[in-house]
């Protein structure tokens, strides 16, 4: 069901070279623009399903990060929720019973719903910004987020709010961040390979790998505002102390991905390069196997001699004071 849908704005899935060209200079803006126009195709452009494989991977950070705990929550709230995946996938995986969903874009929210009643979950969701959380005090057992903290121009002030729509205990557990380091390289590879995809794609004889050119300006459109949409990348210490800033106890950062990064972020940019109907289940057979053994490599092998700060995504999570 849907709390409140029809006080929520209408998602705008394409956005105009002027709306861009205003966004720039607005980040909140760029955010609705920006998912808005990803919506539809975001859990096709990064491979999110929800069955055992993405299950297995939403679980996994849950665990990574918080350890063991009391499960289910009763009640779970995705803050920037996108199309659902984390939480969605965390309730599936007997993490949560019940859910609602916020995102700053109708788009998403929309998803989010829809693809939590094809799975017969039982979940609300409202249109909000994360610095301002439309729900009462106390409300939530647990607060989680994947890829949303670096989004938010306050994320102290998010924290805090987090904090105060959970219950006195409860937990939060956000996942999916960009480290400063491991940012810096991922863009790298990712503007390397476009780069080159998109020029070699020019010639003649590989003519049938090229996108058609509206389809590479609008993706143009979203990269600029992507660029004002990403406003943080994260130190893991430093996390840790914006969450004990913001009030939050038991905090613990862990970060993830540092061979399995430096394969994925050119593999994606390929993938959103080419025509899809290109890459059959072999590439994806490679592109899922392969992150899952570098994945392995990191986990068992450079987390053990790199710094954590190397690493792409940063976990981090807090419990609400008192009991």
């Amino acid at each position: 069901m849907t709390a409140s849908a029809h006080d929520d704005p209408a998602p705008h899935p394409h956005a105009t070279a002027e709306e861009v060209e205003a966004a720039l200079k607005d980040t909140k803006l760029a955010q609705v623009l920006y998912h808005d126009w990803e919506a539809e195709t975001y859990d096709e452009k990064w491979s999110i399903s929800y069955d055992k494989r993405c299950i297995d991977y939403a679980r996994g950070r849950f665990d990574a990060v918080a350890g063991d705990q009391p499960l289910p929550y009763e009640r779970a709230l995705e803050l920037g929720c996108g199309t659902g995946f984390f939480l969605l996938n965390l309730m599936q995986g007997g993490v949560a019973k019940t859910g609602s969903v916020t995102d700053l874009s109708p788009g998403m929210v929309k998803v989010a719903l829809r693809n939590a009643e094809g799975l017969g979950l039982s979940v609300d969701g409202r249109v909000a910004d994360a610095e301002t959380i439309p729900y009462e005090d106390d409300t939530f057992d647990l607060v989680v987020g994947h890829a949303v903290l670096h989004h938010i121009p306050d994320v102290e002030q998010s924290l805090r709010e987090v904090l105060r729509v959970l219950k006195p205990g409860g937990r939060f557990v956000f996942a999916g961040e960009p480290t400063t380091i491991g940012n810096f390289y991922a863009r790298w590879l990712g503007r390397a390979t476009w780069e080159a995809t998109t020029r070699i794609t020019r010639l003649p004889f590989l003519a049938d790998w090229r996108r058609p050119q509206a389809e590479l300006d609008e993706s143009s459109r979203a990269a600029a505002l992507e660029a004002v949409v990403d406003l943080h990348t994260f130190d893991p210490s430093d996390l840790e102390k914006i969450a004990k800033s913001a009030g939050a106890e038991q905090v613990h950062a862990a970060t993830e991905e540092f061979a399995a990064a430096l394969l994925g972020w050119p593999v994606r940019t390929f993938e959103a390069a080419v025509p899809p109907e290109k890459l059959g289940w072999g590439w994806g057979r490679f592109a899922f196997t392969g992150w899952k053994t570098l994945s392995w490599v990191d986990e068992k092998l450079l987390r053990h001699v790199v710094p954590r700060g190397f690493f792409y995504n940063v976990m981090i999570t807090g419990v609400k004071p008192g009991n």
